[in-house]
């Protein structure tokens, strides 16, 4: 049989603030910033000390290790970043060296859009060679997902609820993308492959109803939630306009409606980096003050035994789907 593994793809980020001007020309693909966009992005850095994404991305990796091993599938897990070391190419570059032949790849931005899951997945196929793959492009509606965010949710909730003796409503979120991405035509949202989780159908790009999916199947789980929102965060500073309703603009309305008390739990990201830990927890936390509202959230899912469950369960399938591929092949 091939050799099989599971490669885990993410944003990645910087260890130190000086790295900060090569990272974002990683992230721009080179375009020139105003230097005034550099400086604030280091300042934002500078203020939650680093990053953990890198590591956390890691840490998860063994868990999803350790959870397919318990269901009969050893293999390696990799993980390759973006924008950052360890690099696809080079960590593609490396199992290839090591002798893998097939790969379950998956990218740990569950809701699928092709500024990112697309653009992973061609940084993948100019290294792969011969490396057989079998590319997951999205997993909004995992119910293990839905399942990771709810367990976070409820303990925050209830913690917050106690505080201020009434019903406290929900803000999700997720990250922004340019209007230019989702107004795409279909053929290049196809061209990050086919969704593993079947849903309403998008012209374009399906990132946006993604999101939006998620946040409702979480809602579902979480029946003590007496109202939610769901808002757009984290907004680049690329020319042209950007997907929203925006955070600020839906703090105004709730607080328009008096509420004094909010929990927000971004869906789109899975674990702790600068748009939590400076957006949620320093910009918008300041943001709702100014509004009279108390703003709290749940812990992110980081090292969630039931994320990796996910995970292993996306990459277990894929394994199986290569398996078969190579039976009948």
């Amino acid at each position: 049989m091939p050799k099989q593994a599971v490669l885990l793809l993410a944003h990645g980020t910087p260890e130190t603030v000086e790295q900060i001007p090569e990272y974002l020309r990683n992230v721009v693909s080179g375009r020139p910033l105003p230097q005034a966009v550099v400086e604030e992005i280091q300042h934002r850095y500078s203020l939650i000390g680093k990053s953990p994404l890198t590591e956390i991305t890691l840490a998860h990796a063994r868990l999803v290790e350790e959870e397919l091993a318990a269901a009969g599938e050893r293999v390696p897990v990799y993980v390759g970043m973006r924008n950052w070391r360890p690099y696809i190419p080079d960590v593609v570059k490396q199992m290839r060296a090591d002798g893998v032949e097939e790969a379950a790849v998956i990218s740990m931005a569950p809701q699928n859009s092709r500024t990112s899951v697309g653009l992973y997945r061609r940084a993948v196929e100019a290294e792969a060679g011969g490396l057989r793959i079998d590319f997951i492009a999205g997993w909004a509606e995992h119910p293990l997902l839905a399942d990771a965010f709810a367990e976070r949710l409820r303990p925050a909730l209830a913690k917050l609820t106690s505080e201020v003796g009434e019903p406290v409503p929900v803000l999700f979120t997720a990250h922004s993308v340019p209007i230019r991405t989702v107004e795409a035509a279909a053929a290049g949202a196809e061209s990050a492959g086919p969704r593993l989780w079947p849903g309403p159908a998008a012209a374009g790009d399906p990132y946006a109803e993604d999101a939006r999916r998620t946040a409702e199947l979480v809602a579902r789980r979480v029946p003590e939630i007496s109202r939610w929102w769901f808002a757009f965060q984290s907004q680049g500073a690329s020319g042209g306009p950007w997907i929203g309703p925006s955070v600020e603009e839906t703090l105004d309305k709730i607080a328009s409606e008096g509420v004094t008390a909010l929990i927000l739990q971004p869906i789109g990201f899975l674990c702790d980096h600068v748009e939590i830990l400076f957006d949620v927890d320093i910009l918008f936390r300041k943001y709702a003050s100014k509004k009279q509202i108390r703003l709290e959230r749940p812990e992110s899912l980081n090292a969630s035994q039931t994320l990796a469950r996910a995970v292993a369960d996306l990459a277990g399938n894929g394994l199986r789907r290569l398996k078969d591929a190579s039976a009948n092949g």
